[in-house]
């Protein structure tokens, strides 16, 4: 094995030399994002006048063959086939003179050198040979354009480049000179080197450097050494140490703050170069304001602001392990920093958010809403007037105002579960810090409970033992079973001890009278235990309002008499489970960048042009296939479908569609690109706004069409009787049921479309797809038998599943369209009962 540095075009240049690229690598999987990064590196290169930039390593077998010499690549096939197709790029514009280079023989040059050997047969003379369906996509790029496989990431690729390259940022003379800087460490394996076992080597051994050490490199590696050591002492090492050393979570939720992003923990890297290089301003005032969030993160790790009550909050915090908060929290103590509050108002914050996440926590919310809450709750507040005044109150409106999964829990809903819930069986960490805080809560005289835990000399103790004896089935009473089952695990049965395994299954008096029984104990909470004369139901309710009353004092509910002056626009988003059917959407925002939109149609094709420009790929591979149900969304041919909206080079995507039906395919779309779906937010018109009286609003509108409409339905239906029962109702949809619980029938107009469906709405989830499975079996007899395509949407992101067909440009706002809507309202969902509800009986 020999290695050496070189530019990576000396190392590609030459008609004979052959790339090949052995059958064990990967196919060819760099995405735009990778080529535009490496386009932006070349663009620096050229604007900073820099003579060389690295490129990476490239480990390759040489193996002489013949008049050619062959180079088995086992390491760096991305780079060189992403810069084959740059290359090509350039060849394809300078030749069909869509680009004029300034040296006329550029084109030619870079083909006759770099891509192909002229003297070989048409199928053999390209230079790079991929894996198989690499190679066939490669070998269609040298032909026409129509001849271009749209699904390969080598064609999605080739066209960025081709695209780019059109812009002119930098001449193509620029760009071939920027390119030529490229370098490589050349690693060339001898015949007594294994291949397999260093590629093996290559992909599975060594220390990667972490996200915070490539941030410390990129900062410090370009200065001058003498600033090198004086800002490495005065700002990076003092990071370092504020950070306890983990930089990269600390980066990460600094770019929170100011991208109001969260990056993913592989690009916490890449995300801070592309916050940095924008920026006018200098390295040092860059490392200053790191070092002054270091300072507030010291804070959250440690707790040390130096305020008791705030400290003592922080711990808990820690304790809980809600990292979630700290972007969030860096504001607040920044405010603290700048004078623009005082630390009694930033201590409100934090008990109150403790008492939010714990509220949640006890009502089983979900957690994976809290990301995108705290990350853009400081905006949210300072949106409310433009202003960092009433920070307090604006706060609490802000966390009162969620709704859904993300709702403060108030005090009727957390008293239910707190004294409800099976407390011993959460998780450790949750159980031991409701029992510190029922004990510690509202007195000076602290005890250390968690320390106590943690060293094993305090354990959670049942008050009525886990295995019930004589004894204590006596004096439960006959219905001991209930009562044990029910009360066992709840908080009212559990105490704090420093003697359990005295304790064991022990009589209730025993366990009080005994040494170091309840009556003995210093731990306060057992006082109310050791007045009790026994432990029967009764004195467990007793101690469950006594908790009740204690949890609501803890983790008391807030209120504020601030209201903003705007009305505030309901929000949801991609990932919230909620049927928006019938909500009007006026803007959404991805990535936290806001947008108007006139419907829900231009909302799902502008999100799907987003995602398209991030990365063509995927959709490109979902037009082209008929594999996936998701792709029967997507097609080349815009006569595919009845409606449809343009993402972007004649890729079309079926708009036809009700509300719901967008968002599944959304989800789905954003699981293959591996996006957040809580990256993505609807904003919705209030369902009440302007409508004061429902007299001329839409639920009178609806209330009169749907009494108009069910004399149809119900005529068309007075065998099976679906609909018999059924009242006009102000929502824009009726149910019918045909016996089968859970599944219905129903009729649904919007201001838009008419549509009938088949719902599977069952409370379980494999229930409803079980059942929809069984009846897509059939799709071919089910469509042949209606005459039309219906829309099967399985939803396999959401609980329900349904089956679809509507009918557009009408609107339950123009009475003149009521009897067409009315009409087929009846005949489909009556079609729909006699051909397809039979096979789920």
């Amino acid at each position: 094995m020999k290695g050496s540095e070189c530019r990576l075009i000396e190392y590609m240049e030459g008609s004979k030399k052959r790339f090949i690229i052995p059958v064990y690598q990967r196919n060819y999987d760099w995405k735009t994002e990778n080529c535009r990064q490496l386009y932006d590196d070349l663009i620096k290169v050229v604007k900073n006048n820099r003579r060389s930039h690295f490129f990476g390593s490239l480990v390759s077998v040489y193996e002489p063959s013949g008049r050619n010499t062959q180079f088995l690549v086992i390491d760096g096939q991305q780079r060189l086939t992403t810069v084959s197709l740059l290359l090509l790029a350039m060849y394809h514009l300078i030749s069909n003179d869509i680009v004029i280079p300034e040296d006329l023989s550029l084109g030619k040059q870079i083909y006759e050198d770099f891509l192909v050997d002229k003297y070989q047969p048409q199928e053999t003379r390209i230079k790079l040979k991929p894996v198989k369906n690499d190679q066939k996509a490669l070998g269609k790029l040298f032909a026409c354009a129509d001849e271009h496989i749209r699904g390969s990431n080598l064609t999605t690729n080739y066209n960025y480049f081709y695209d780019r390259i059109q812009k002119q940022e930098i001449t193509i003379d620029e760009l071939f000179d920027a390119v030529c800087s490229l370098e490589i460490i050349n690693i060339i394996l001898n015949n007594e080197d294994n291949p397999q076992l260093i590629f093996e080597s290559l992909n599975s051994t060594g220390l990667d450097l972490s996200e915070g050490d490539k941030i410390r490199n990129f900062i410090l590696m370009g200065l001058p050494a003498k600033e090198q050591d004086e800002y490495y002492e005065k700002y990076w090492n003092r990071i370092e140490e504020c950070t306890k050393y983990d930089v990269s979570s600390f980066v990460r939720d600094y770019l929170s703050i100011k991208q109001l992003t969260i990056p993913s923990q592989k690009k916490i890297y890449t995300s801070f170069k592309g916050y940095v290089e924008p920026s006018s301003l200098s390295t040092e005032e860059h490392l200053k304001d790191l070092l002054a969030y270091a300072k507030r993160y010291k804070i959250l790790l440690n707790g040390s602001a130096r305020d008791k009550t705030l400290d003592a909050c922080i711990k808990r915090l820690n304790r809980l392990e809600t990292t979630v908060t700290r972007p969030f929290f860096l504001e607040v103590l920044r405010l603290c920093d700048e004078g623009k509050q005082d630390i009694s108002q930033a201590t409100d914050v934090f008990l109150i958010t403790e008492s939010y996440l714990f509220r949640r926590t006890i009502c089983d919310l979900p957690t994976n809403a809290l990301n995108k809450i705290f990350l853009l709750l400081h905006r949210e507040i300072i949106r409310y007037d433009g202003t960092d005044a009433d920070y307090v109150e604006k706060f609490k409106y802000a966390l009162l105002s969620k709704k859904e999964r993300t709702r403060f829990p108030d005090d009727d809903e957390f008293a239910a579960h707190f004294i409800e819930r099976p407390v011993y069986q959460m998780n450790s960490k949750n159980k031991i810090y409701i029992l510190e805080r029922l004990e510690n809560y509202g007195t000076a005289e602290d005890k250390e409970v968690y320390s106590h835990y943690d060293d094993g000399i305090y354990s959670i103790e049942h008050i009525m033992p886990q295995h019930l004896t004589p004894a204590w089935v006596k004096e439960l009473g006959d219905d001991f079973r209930q009562i044990h089952e029910t009360w066992l695990h709840r908080i009212a049965n559990l105490t704090l001890s420093a003697y359990n395994s005295k304790y064991k299954n022990s009589t209730f008096e025993e366990k009080k009278t005994m040494k170091n029984g309840f009556e003995d104990s210093g731990i306060r909470m057992n006082t109310y235990i050791a007045r009790k004369e026994k432990w029967t139901l009764a004195e467990m309710e007793e101690r469950s309002q006594y908790l009740k009353g204690r949890a609501l004092e803890i983790w008391a509910e807030p209120s504020t008499e601030f209201r903003p002056e705007e009305k505030q626009l309901d929000s949801y988003t991609l990932d919230d489970d909620m049927n928006l059917s019938g909500r009007l959407i006026t803007r959404f925002s991805y990535k936290n960048i806001e947008q108007p939109v006139a419907s829900w149609v231009e909302m799902f094709q502008k999100v799907l042009q987003i995602l398209y420009a991030e990365e063509k790929s995927v959709i490109t591979k979902l037009a082209v296939s008929a594999d996936d149900n998701i792709a029967q969304h997507f097609s080349m041919n815009e006569s595919d479908f009845l409606k449809s909206a343009e993402i972007g080079d004649g890729i079309y995507v079926l708009t036809n569609t009700d509300t719901q039906s967008k968002r599944s395919v959304l989800s789905r779309v954003f699981k293959l690109y591996d996006a957040d779906p809580t990256d993505l937010l609807f904003y919705l018109r209030d369902e009440n706004e302007g409508a004061e009286e429902e007299a001329g609003t839409r639920y009178e509108l609806r209330r009169k069409y749907w009494t108009y409409a069910l004399d149809f339905i119900k005529q068309a239906h007075r065998d099976g009787g679906s609909f018999s029962n059924v009242n006009p109702p102000k929502g824009n949809w009726i149910g019918g049921f045909f016996g089968i619980s859970g599944f219905n029938l129903c009729c649904v107009a919007n201001y838009d479309s008419a549509r009938v469906e088949l719902y599977f709405g069952r409370s379980k989830k494999e229930e409803n797809k079980k059942a929809f499975d069984a009846v897509i079996r059939h799709k071919d007899d089910i469509e042949k038998a209606l005459g039309v395509q219906l829309l099967w949407s399985r939803g396999d992101d959401i609980k329900a599943s349904k089956i679809s067909y509507q009918i557009n440009e009408v609107s339950i706002e123009n009475e003149t369209d009521w009897l067409q809507m009315a009409k087929f309202h009846a005949e489909w969902s009556k079609k729909f009962y006699d051909v397809i509800v039979p096979y789920l009986r």
